[in-house]
């Protein structure tokens, strides 16, 4: 079965043409493409509180050749969801119909309770040990998601406005990143020891970055040492010593913030990084929705 997805997302959009198969009973993800193209939608949206013009005008042509590319996949069924910058867009339900009517794309604007929702539905949470608790972070451009579950359920789950792109312009108010430490505080008591499980593509640069093994976590120190060497280097030195792409060069530093700390108010050293996220998370909902849908018609 072929399905894509789509993510809207503050710095970047993306397209993910997957087949899925069976094994033993459970689905099997095959990445056959990954599309991503940086249109940094949240600059607009946090700074200004509307998508320009320009960026509608990207974002709408982007959306077209996604379309094209799901058509010529054959793909069964695709979802495309927006996140953080089309939720605080004054005109973002503006820009959903001109994508609809020009694109012919359904696309629709996301809560972060659901965006949660969808990542955590990547099942990550059966391959690990039951007897263990996890907190799992997806950072991205205007929020982070975070979801805690002990011995394979989920306890607690919130997103918060805090994002790369919002962090790079100094767009997080003080006492907002207090709650949101106080919130990691609070709700991991009485959960440890705790592992962290990172998604983005920040901590996917970051994991490759430090050259780990998929099987390896990450440790604190390792990434408080990378965090430290990125915020003594200049943007243009990130780019021409490091090999980052001009749109992760920047961001790259406040994400590194965020998951040290969420990592430090939970009192966790270790963070897992299976380099999966929305898009994988959607993917496994049309599965999930179609495999309903045929047992229902069989």
């Amino acid at each position: 079965m072929r399905f894509a997805s789509v993510d809207v997302g503050s710095n970047a959009v993306r397209l993910m043409l997957c087949h899925v198969f069976e094994q033993d009973g459970e689905p099997v993800l095959k990445k056959n493409e990954l599309i991503r193209i940086p249109i940094r939608l949240g600059e607009d949206a946090f700074l200004h509180g509307r998508i320009s013009g320009e960026k509608a005008h990207k974002l709408v042509h982007t959306m077209k050749a996604f379309k094209l590319l799901i058509n010529v996949f054959d793909a069964i069924d695709y979802r495309a969801c927006a996140t953080s910058a089309m939720r605080e867009a004054t005109n973002g339900a503006e820009i959903i119909e001109r994508v609809k009517n020009e694109a012919g794309l359904n696309l629709e604007i996301i809560s972060g309770k659901f965006e949660a929702e969808i990542v955590y539905s990547n099942h990550i949470a059966e391959h690990l040990d039951n007897s263990a608790s996890y907190l799992y972070v997806d950072v991205g451009g205007g929020s982070t998601e975070l979801t805690l579950f002990s011995k394979g359920k989920s306890i607690a789950s919130k997103s918060f406005n805090v994002g790369t792109i919002r962090l790079l312009h100094n767009k997080i108010e003080r006492e907002y990143w207090q709650e949101f430490k106080e919130w990691i505080r609070e709700n991991v008591k009485g959960y440890h020891p705790i592992i962290a499980i990172g998604s983005g593509g920040n901590i996917n640069k970051i994991f490759k970055m430090l050259k780990k093994r998929e099987s390896k976590p990450l440790n604190y120190e390792n990434l408080r040492e990378l965090y430290e060497q990125l915020q003594m280097l200049s943007y243009e030195e990130r780019i021409s010593q490091l090999g980052l792409n001009p749109d992760r060069a920047d961001v790259i530093v406040p994400a590194a913030k965020i998951f040290l700390t969420i990592m430090k108010h939970a009192n966790i050293d270790k963070i897992i990084v299976p380099q999966i996220g929305l898009s994988d998370g959607l993917i496994h909902l049309l599965y999930e929705r179609h495999k309903k849908t045929s047992v229902f018609n069989a």
